[in-house]
């Protein structure tokens, strides 16, 4: 397998981290990317969280020995379960993880009333209790799991009745109970921005993180070394232990940047190429 030397690699248990790499690529379009969605084992949200900080560990190392400079875990649940982890695993390597965006919405809300929109594993996490407890204080904070949802844009069914009701069915209680900002706590959440905006109406502002993440991927990346100044961007290489046709129909269907996709399978622990 060729190496990708001095990539940026992001990975998600899907399609979910390309909201952060399609910033990622607006805010450094020279650099070379690597994506690894481990679909095999998509949603990581019910998962317990040793396994999960399992997974995120084996995918680090796939990453680093196809050439990532740097790592992005650009999943919130791999994030709570494995980002410290990951740092005392790999001290040489450096990390930009995501962190629900609770501090922004606090400061920015009228009503005092926010909702989140996250998954189970990352609502358990010290990560995002530490959040809430230090940038919350007399905030209500409202909490939806959404289940299914993750599926749904996993198909790439960004506008189904069926995606829609899920989003109905978190949204409404909350806006009931006055929300002026709702929060995606998950990388899958904002490919139904769109939808989203649709029932909260101008009641609500939608917060994406993805944005920001780019923001500290970039400063990071400029710590240690000098960005790319070419003016020939290279394509992103994508990897999926899923399906590759069918993660390549997805990237179509999310308006993402085409790329080649390569399939990798897990065998007793380690991810190897097919």
């Amino acid at each position: 397998m060729e190496r990708q030397d001095g990539a940026i690699g992001i990975f998600d248990s899907g399609v979910g981290g390309l909201s952060v790499l399609r910033e990622v690529r607006a805010q450094l379009p020279n650099e070379a990317l690597m994506y690894f969605a481990d679909q095999a084992h998509v949603p990581y949200g019910p998962r317990p969280l040793e396994e999960v900080r399992a997974f995120s560990e084996e995918i680090t190392r796939f990453l680093l020995e196809q050439g990532a400079k740097l790592v992005v875990v650009a999943c919130n649940t791999a994030s709570a379960a494995a980002l410290h982890y990951l740092r005392g695993k790999f001290p040489h390597v450096p990390f930009v993880g995501m962190e629900p965006a609770v501090k922004p919405a606090a400061e920015q809300t009228k009503s005092g009333v926010v909702g989140v929109l996250a998954t189970p594993a990352t609502f358990q996490g010290a990560l995002y209790a530490s959040v809430v407890e230090r940038f919350a204080q007399g905030v209500t904070v409202l909490q939806d799991t959404c289940p299914g949802l993750v599926g749904q844009i996993e198909r790439g069914a960004l506008e189904a009745a069926e995606t829609r009701a899920i989003l109905e069915k978190a949204l409404y209680p909350m806006l009931e109970r006055g929300i002026d900002t709702v929060v995606l706590g998950c990388t899958h959440y904002p490919f139904v921005i769109p939808l989203i905006r649709q029932i909260v109406g101008e009641t609500a502002r939608v917060i994406d993180p993805a944005p920001a993440v780019a923001r500290q991927v970039k400063r990071v990346l400029e710590a240690v070394e000098a960005t790319r100044l070419s003016s020939e961007s290279v394509p992103i290489r994508y990897y999926t232990s899923g399906a590759p046709a069918s993660f390549d129909a997805v990237l179509s269907v999310l308006g993402m940047e085409r790329g080649p996709v390569r399939g990798v399978r897990w065998q007793a622990g380690y991810i190897q190429e097919i």
